[in-house]
């Protein structure tokens, strides 16, 4: 668990590319929906709670959070 590992979260609220830098390098897609998605490799756990703290800041409400391995299938 404390290997890089690569994350999609969702969250309720629009994000911009400003805000890749503050958010650990994780790349920000708007959606059409009023979501945002992030994705990108988070270096260990303490990184990944330290970015789902940041969110929780923003206020934006979390949509999802998913654990993906190197051939692109979600953790069971």
């Amino acid at each position: 668990m404390d290997q890089p590992a690569f994350y999609q979260i969702r969250v309720r609220g629009q994000l911009d590319e400003s805000w890749t830098d503050w958010l650990g390098g994780l790349t920000i897609v708007s959606q059409s929906t009023g979501e945002s998605l992030l994705s990108g490799t988070i270096v260990d756990q303490a990184a990944l709670y330290g970015t789902l703290d940041k969110l929780y800041a923003m206020n934006l409400l979390l949509l999802s959070v998913c654990r993906k391995e190197n051939d692109g299938q979600a953790d069971q």
